[in-house]
């Protein structure tokens, strides 16, 4: 797009330094242990604690034909010992329910660089994310963050190893419960945004908290307690740490704990509650996926916002601010959510 200004031509151009906060901002969740008869009973809910194990596993790793071919190469490596240094945590043998507790901030302003080198370019993309939020008041986004809240995609892998599991939610204000919500997880879908007919109005309800901060008309403070019932005894699931430089002999798998409580961290949680974008080119029906600036699923290994197609989040961008071509609601909709989701976005001038 271009600006005459006293017969001078002047060309808007992408910011070299571009950054956002996040605005969907949660904190680590910690474990409890307890039973799910006491779930209503904030008493008798006891921390979990992550712990070593030493175990001997046997070869099971895909070989080299050559070696998978030859019977006495076979047995050498299977007479060798795969031994490994663990943590684990679980459930007491006296426990049938895993208590996840974290909180979530949702804050205004959305569309507000925190560092941006270009006035003009500023004054563009405010003025654009505002008739945005004009056009949609957020509903469409907040609805979805509302669901994933509810549906206990927070949790992960114990939400997939749990028989029930229940989601509190309450509005803090001022320290004090304002509002509260709680939801079977179980009767949502994690394939699409759908709302059990019984559960509409409570899922309004959270959404407008959620559509209200993001808006700037309030400070939007939620805690989340999400109750999944295991069975006594049984694994749960905190996140795993990523170890760069790993000592020989050292723990083959490090649990993450908030001091000394297992735990998650707080930007897995993040990308659970970012999974909304079913806005992609999607062949494969693999449901909504977290939204990021090439819609990358790293356990896929695939990238599915191209910026060959122009579906990625800078072609779009790009394309709605510099060359005033707006683009459908949908993708409006992954736009303001990556920008919701933060990051540093400015166009780099390396090749």
């Amino acid at each position: 797009m271009t600006k005459k200004t006293d017969g001078i031509t002047n060309e808007l151009k992408t910011a070299s330094v571009l950054a956002f906060e996040r605005k969907i901002d949660p904190s680590d969740a910690v474990f409890a242990s307890g039973n799910w008869q006491d779930m209503s009973d904030g008493k008798g809910w006891v921390p979990i604690t992550n712990r070593e194990k030493s175990v001997r596993g046997t070869i099971s790793n895909r070989l080299k034909t050559t070696d998978a071919n030859d019977p006495a190469k076979l047995d050498a490596k299977i007479e060798s010992p795969n031994l490994q240094r663990v943590d684990v945590a679980s459930l007491p043998p006296d426990a049938d329910t895993l208590r996840a507790t974290f909180t979530l901030r949702i804050l205004g302003g959305t569309g507000q660089p925190n560092a941006c080198n270009n006035p003009a370019y500023q004054r563009k993309l405010l003025k654009t994310v505002a008739g945005y939020a004009t056009k949609t008041s957020f509903t469409e986004l907040a609805k979805r963050y509302a669901v994933n809240l509810a549906n206990g995609r927070s949790i992960w892998r114990n939400r997939m190893s749990a028989e029930s599991v229940t989601v509190v939610i309450k509005h803090l204000k001022d320290g004090l419960v304002a509002k509260q919500w709680q939801f079977d997880a179980l009767a949502f879908s994690l394939k699409t945004f759908e709302v059990p007919s019984d559960k509409m109005a409570e899922i309004d309800e959270l959404s407008t908290v959620i559509q209200q901060a993001l808006q700037g008309k309030s400070y939007a403070l939620l805690q989340i307690e999400a109750f999944a019932r295991m069975g006594a005894g049984q694994e749960v699931f905190p996140s795993q740490e990523l170890i760069l430089d790993r000592a020989k002999g050292s723990k083959s798998k490090v649990l993450y704990d908030v001091k000394g409580v297992a735990g998650m961290h707080s930007q897995k949680i993040g990308n659970a509650l970012r999974t909304i974008d079913t806005w992609y080119p999607d062949e494969d029906n693999v449901g909504p996926i977290a939204v990021e600036p090439y819609g990358s699923v790293t356990s896929l290994g695939k990238a599915f916002r191209q910026p060959k197609q122009g579906h990625d989040f800078y072609s779009l961008l790009d394309g709605w601010m510099i060359k005033d071509k707006e683009p459908t609601l949908d993708q409006q909709h992954f736009v303001v959510a990556t920008i919701i989701r933060g990051g540093v976005f400015g166009e780099s001038g390396k090749e």
